[in-house]
């Protein structure tokens, strides 16, 4: 869905000289729903982006991402420098200048209708999430959902929005034809943090209602517990009740890393910390001070605190997978459609007839 009547002014584009280059850019858009938020409409020029070095080794080889940047806003986004590419800063840009992929379901129903096309196990939610905000109004999960399902290939995905819910019905469906994987982002148990350090996000209680809604329709469901924030979500209380909430939403399984830090999220991060908790700045000073990844020690205590505590909350320890993506459970396995069902056959994208040559290398739209 596309907004008329809130086009911005002809030459706004020109403040945002990555994006007014690009031939396939449409427009932006504002709108009161969304304060402070711009989106920027374009067209895809292909939908599956190719992991390089992805496969066996990987959690998975293949991506997309209908939307680039995130108005979840959490401080700690690995994401963050993606949005360098078009000349947009990591800090605000990112959270407040959303790329839109209008016709990605479209393109991507063409590119799977490729009779080159490996059905290979595709991942949602690695760069940023596809159940943002703005996917309420946008709906392109739908399309691409049926899309992937169709055409007999398995998928992942990993969100933070509530608004998964929406689409369960479709997922229930599609996992009669393919491997589905679920997983619900849920790193903080505590609502005033959560709200000061990733504040467009849903309630951690809306997230764990999500949990429970699918496992009710029989889906798999894990929870990353992903990243821990060291002096902050990894006090033994903090981890114990997060656990006790997981197991009491009936999460099949929990997945978690210590916080890491890349240039330009370090900084931001960093930023966000001296003032919501200016004590800890030293602290976090040292531990991340010569690189992105917490100390070895660190890591190692947290999994001797952490560990007993799955267990002993009746939890299968995930992948630990580096990229932060979902391990999808088709790896290893071949499986393939037996034909669009009811819901499946509803969303799919139309003229879904291949067209052009599946893109094997990684793309930014």
């Amino acid at each position: 869905m596309r907004w008329s009547g809130q086009e911005l002014a002809e030459e706004q584009p020109s403040t945002l000289p990555g994006l007014a280059r690009l031939s396939n850019f449409v427009r932006s858009v504002q709108t009161p729903e969304f304060a402070g938020i711009t989106f920027h409409e374009v067209l895809a020029k292909s939908a599956l982006n190719r992991i390089p070095g992805g496969g066996t080794a990987m959690p998975f080889g293949w991506t997309i991402n209908p939307y680039r940047g995130c108005s979840h806003a959490c401080a700690y986004c690995f994401a963050r420098p993606t949005h360098k590419y078009l000349e947009l800063n990591e800090g605000k840009d990112f959270d407040n200048e959303i790329i839109v992929k209008v016709n990605v379901a479209e393109v991507l129903a063409k590119e799977l209708g490729k009779a080159s096309w490996g059905h290979h196990p595709v991942a949602l939610g690695t760069n940023t999430d596809p159940y943002q905000r703005a996917e309420g109004r946008y709906r392109l999960m739908p399309g691409i959902i049926a899309a992937l399902a169709d055409s007999g290939t398995p998928f992942s995905i990993l969100t933070k929005g509530t608004l998964l819910r929406r689409d369960l019905p479709l997922l229930a469906e599609a996992s009669g034809v393919v491997p589905i994987d679920l997983a619900m982002s849920i790193a903080i148990y505590d609502d005033e943090l959560q709200q000061s350090v990733e504040p467009g996000t849903p309630s951690t209680s809306a997230r764990l209602a999500t949990v429970t809604a699918a496992r009710s329709l029989g889906l798999r469901m894990s929870v990353f517990m992903m990243p821990i924030l060291p002096f902050l979500t990894d006090t033994r209380a903090h981890l114990e009740e997060a656990l006790r909430q997981i197991e009491d939403a009936g999460a099949t399984s929990v997945l978690y890393t210590a916080l890491h830090l890349r240039p330009g999220v370090k900084e931001w991060f960093i930023g966000w910390l001296a003032e919501a908790h200016p004590e800890l700045v030293p602290r976090y000073r040292e531990l991340y001070g010569s690189g992105a990844y917490a100390p070895k020690d660190y890591r190692s205590w947290l999994a001797k605190r952490i560990s007993p505590l799955i267990r002993q909350h009746g939890l299968e320890r995930g992948r630990d997978p580096i990229t932060g993506g979902v391990r999808s459970s088709a790896l290893g396995r071949v499986r393939t459609a037996d034909g669009g069902s009811s819901l499946i056959a509803e969303e799919l994208p139309p003229g879904a007839a291949p067209t052009h040559s599946l893109a094997t290398e990684p793309t930014l739209f």
